[in-house]
């Protein structure tokens, strides 16, 4: 009886998984961007190796998406060419800035190092003071 009950319930069991669907007498229609060679070789593939290659698909798919969206993010990430007048101990991502003193104006390279703002000289914004 509890062999009986085991059988009863794994067929129960498979006729509620496939409820989701309903089954059809007819193959699907396969989508009209799928290439031929695609859906004929297909045709000649068992269920078991379909749901491999469904499988394998999958994660071909989300892998490109990733290698995408990690291509996307360098290209916004790029540094811009370093300026031919940036000292090589100021970083590429330091900024020019103005300061005022004396009542006299000049330039500074600025960039942020950890907690710090860091400034180094450049030179006058008028070269002629």
């Amino acid at each position: 009886m509890v062999a009986d009950l085991t059988n009863k319930t794994i067929l129960l069991v498979s006729v509620l998984v496939n409820t989701d669907r309903p089954m059809s007498y007819e193959p699907p229609t396969p989508p009209t961007d799928l290439p031929t060679g695609i859906i004929d070789t297909f045709d000649d593939y068992s269920p078991e190796l379909l749901r491999h290659v469904a499988s394998y698909a999958e994660e071909l798919a989300e892998y490109r998406e990733r290698e995408d969206r990690l291509a996307e993010a360098e290209d916004e990430d790029e540094i811009e060419e370093r300026p031919d007048d940036l000292p090589d101990d100021v970083p590429s991502k330091a900024t020019i800035t103005i300061k005022e003193i004396n009542d006299n104006r000049y330039y500074y390279w600025q960039w942020r190092d950890g907690d710090k703002i860091r400034s180094q000289y450049k030179g006058p914004v008028n070269p002629d003071e």
